[in-house]
C-alpha cells in the first residue's frame, strides 16, 4: 500500500472519531448555552445597573449637601442630572427583575428614591426662601435616611440577583457534568485511536527514515557504507533505492577523483624533479657560465618547479590519507626533541619574515611512540602557516605539554587570526581562510589526517586580529 493511502486511511479514521466527539461537544455546548443565556442577557446587565445606581447614591448626597451649604447652582444642576440617571437605571431594572424578592426590593428602592427626590425638592424651596437652616436639617435627617434606605434596598436586590445566578449555575453545572462525562469518554476513545494509528504509522516511517538519515550523515562525513537494504514498496522504499543509486555514483566519482589526483601527482613528480634538478645545475653553472638574465630565469624555473613539486607532494599525500593508505612507522621518540628540530627548520623562514620563533616545554617526560617524520611534518606545516600569517614583529611559539592521558603539541601565533565563519571548515581540503595570502589549502587537511592516523585530534582557537592556537592532542598509548 502506498504511503499516501496509509496516511489517508489513518487520518480518515481519526477524523470520523473526532467528528463524533465534536457532535457530542456541540450538543453539550448548546445545552449549556441555553442554560446560561439568561445569565448573560439579563442577569449581568441587571447587576451592572444595580451597582451603578447604588454607587451613585453617595455622590448624590455630597452634591445635595454642597448645593444646600453653598447655594451654588452648579451643584444643583449636577445633582439633577445624576438623579435623573439613577431614576432611569431603576426604571430599566424593572425589565430584568425576575424573582419575587428582586421585584420587592426594586419597588422599595424606587419608592425610597422617589421620597428622597421629594425631600431634595423641599430643600431647594427652603433655600430659595432663605431658610438655610431648615434645608440643612432636611439634608442631615430626612434626606440621609431615605438615601441610605435606597442603598440598603439596592444591596438587597444585588444579593437576591446573585442568589438566583448561583441557582442557575448549579443547574448548569449538573447538566455540564453529565454531558462532559460522555464527551470525555468519546474523546478518550478518539485520542486512543489517533495515538495507535499515529504510533504505528510513525514507527514504520521513522524506522526507515532513521536508516536513511544515518546513511546520509555517513555520506556527508565521507564514509560510504554498504547499500541500504530496501524491503518497502512505498515512497520511502523508492527514496532508499534512489539513495543507494546516488551513493554508488558518489563512490565512483570519489574513487575516480582520488585515482586521478594520485596518478597525476605521481606522474608529475618525476618530470618536476628533473626540471628542478636541471634548473639547479644551470644556476650552479655546471653546463657553463650564465649571464645575469639567464641566472634570473633559472632562479624563476627553480622556484616555480619547487613550488609545483611541493603542491604535487601535498596532493599525493592527501590522496593517500583520504584512501587510508598511509602506514605509520612508529618508533619511540621524544616530542620535546621533535619540537626543537621543527623550530630549527623553521628558524630561517621566521627570520626572513621578522617573526620571533620560540619553543616551550611544559612537563618532564615526553616519550611517545609515533611516526617521527610525519609528526615533524605536522609541526612544520603548523609553524609555516603561523609564520606566514603573523606580521613582522609578531611572535610564534611551538610548545609541547604533558597533559596526563594526552600529549599536546601547540603552535600559537599573534597573527591575523581566522574569520569566525571559516573556523568550522579550516581543516577541510582546499579550504582557505585567507586566499589572498596564497597556499594550497592542503596543509591543515594533512595535519588532521596525520593526527587522526595517530589516534589523536586537532583543535583550533582563534580571534581575528589577535592570533591563533592550533593544538594537536596525541593519546599517550
Amino acid at each position: 500500500m502506498r504511503l499516501a493511502s496509509k496516511i489517508f486511511l489513518t487520518s480518515a479514521l481519526v477524523i470520523v472519531v473526532l467528528a463524533g466527539v465534536a457532535a457530542l461537544s456541540l450538543r453539550a455546548i448548546d445545552r449549556l448555552a441555553s442554560a446560561n443565556r439568561e445569565i448573560v442577557t439579563r442577569t449581568v446587565p441587571a447587576l451592572r445597573l444595580t451597582a451603578a445606581a447604588r454607587e451613585a447614591i453617595e455622590p448624590l448626597m455630597r452634591l445635595e449637601a454642597s448645593a444646600v451649604t453653598l447655594g451654588d447652582p452648579y451643584y444643583t444642576t449636577a445633582w439633577t442630572e445624576r438623579a435623573a440617571q439613577v431614576a432611569d437605571d431603576l426604571e430599566r431594572l424593572t425589565e430584568y427583575a425576575q424573582s419575587s424578592g428582586e421585584k420587592l426590593y426594586l419597588r422599595e428602592a424606587s419608592a425610597a428614591f422617589d421620597g428622597y427626590r421629594r425631600i431634595v425638592a423641599r430643600e431647594r424651596a427652603l433655600v430659595q426662601m432663605g431658610d438655610h437652616v431648615g434645608a440643612a436639617r432636611l439634608t442631615d435627617i430626612d434626606a440621609r435616611l431615605l438615601a441610605e434606605r435606597v442603598e440598603e434596598r439596592l444591596g438587597a436586590l444585588m444579593s437576591a440577583t446573585h442568589t438566583r445566578v448561583l441557582s442557575v449555575e448549579a443547574d448548569s453545572a449538573r447538566v455540564e457534568g453529565r454531558m462532559w462525562t460522555w464527551v470525555l469518554v468519546a474523546l478518550g476513545a478518539a485520542v486512543g485511536v489517533a495515538l495507535l494509528g499515529a504510533a504505528f504509522l510513525s514507527h514504520r516511517m521513522t524506522r526507515s527514515l532513521d536508516v536513511l538519515s544515518a546513511a546520509a550523515a555517513a555520506v556527508a562525513a565521507g564514509k560510504f557504507r554498504e547499500p541500504i537494504v530496501v524491503t518497502r514498496r512505498d515512497e520511502i522504499g523508492s527514496l532508499a533505492r534512489s539513495f543507494n543509486s546516488m551513493v554508488g555514483q558518489l563512490r565512483r566519482v570519489e574513487e575516480t577523483r582520488r585515482e586521478f589526483f594520485a596518478t597525476v601527482s605521481h606522474e608529475l613528480r618525476s618530470p618536476l624533479t628533473s626540471i628542478r634538478g636541471a634548473a639547479e645545475l644551470l644556476r650552479e653553472g655546471v653546463p657553463g657560465p650564465l649571464t645575469d638574465k639567464q641566472k634570473r630565469l633559472a632562479d624563476i624555473v627553480s622556484v616555480s618547479s619547487g613550488r609545483l613539486l611541493r603542491l604535487v607532494n601535498q596532493i599525493l599525500e592527501m590522496s593517500r590519507l583520504q584512501a587510508g593508505l598511509v602506514e605509520l612507522e612508529r618508533s619511540l621518540l621524544d616530542l620535546g626533541v621533535l619540537v626543537d628540530h621543527a623550530v630549527e627548520e623553521l628558524h630561517p623562514l621566521a627570520s626572513e619574515a621578522g617573526v620571533t620563533l620560540e619553543r616551550e616545554r611544559i612537563g618532564a617526560s615526553f616519550a611517545y611512540s609515533g611516526d617521527a617524520e610525519r609528526l615533524h611534518q605536522v609541526l612544520v606545516n603548523l609553524g609555516a602557516n603561523a609564520i606566514r600569517f603573523t606580521p613582522s614583529g609578531g611572535r610564534v611559539v611551538a610548545r609541547v605539554i604533558d597533559a596526563g592521558p594526552e600529549f599536546e603539541l601547540q603552535v600559537e601565533d599573534t597573527g591575523v587570526g581566522i574569520p569566525t565563519d571559516a573556523l568550522p571548515h579550516i581543516f577541510e581540503a582546499y579550504r582557505q581562510a585567507h586566499r589572498e595570502r596564497g597556499g594550497t589549502g592542503l596543509g591543515l587537511a594533512i595535519v588532521r589526517g596525520i593526527t587522526e592516523a595517530h589516534g589523536g585530534r586537532v583543535t583550533v582557537e582563534s580571534r581575528e586580529g589577535k592570533g591563533s592556537r592550533f593544538t594537536v592532542l596525541l593519546p599517550r598509548t
